[in-house]
């Protein structure tokens, strides 16, 4: 059965949060790390990761500075948590947004393996009717294109990618269970 970390992962609103809850509780014994609980613990200070300024002749962007910090911290503090529980005999469901570059080095940060990580990719119109039914906003400074795009342009593909659009929970869950051993990546 299902034993190590699990990474689930996607933009805002893509359903990571209940996702991982649903799978967490079909396994025997796991934890569900919520990624976002690391960046709320920050009390004062913290500065949100926000896209970079774009360049005026369109190029790189400007670098994000402290809340690309902050972020890559949470993602070190998560991925040890992760770690700390399968240690301990637990299945860590591990989610968070970790998009671009940053999925493979989070690969690299979770030292359990068997490591799987899973990408909910559902359509930028189904994210966009899922988060304005949503009563906490996640997009700020991001919009759901921009987010959509640095995910399907920028984020390499590996693991099990699901497009959850059309799905609910449990066929989500399913899927990820179905797909398991493409979800593998260490």
């Amino acid at each position: 059965m299902m034993s190590g970390v699990v990474l689930v992962t996607g933009v805002m609103a893509a359903g990571k949060s209940t996702v991982a809850q649903a799978l967490a509780e079909r396994l025997p014994r796991a934890a569900h790390v919520r990624g976002d609980v690391f960046r709320r613990m920050i009390v004062s200070g913290r500065v949100e990761y926000e896209p970079a300024v774009e360049d005026d002749d369109g190029g790189g962007g400007v670098d994000a500075g402290e809340g690309e910090a902050q972020l890559r911290l949470r993602y070190r503090l998560s991925a040890a948590t992760a770690d700390a529980y399968t240690e301990a005999g637990f299945t860590a469901v591990v989610q968070d947004v970790v998009l671009g570059a940053e999925l493979a080095a989070y690969v690299r940060l979770v030292r359990t393996r068997p490591l799987h990580v899973v990408v909910l990719a559902p359509s930028a119109a189904a994210v966009a009717a899922r988060e304005a039914g949503r009563a906490k906003t996640g997009y700020g400074a991001w919009t759901v294109e921009r987010l959509d795009g640095e995910l399907r342009a920028r984020t390499p593909r590996i693991g099990l990618w699901v497009d959850s659009s059309e799905l609910t929970v449990g066929e989500t869950v399913e899927a990820i269970l179905a797909g398991w051993e493409r979800a593998r990546v260490g």
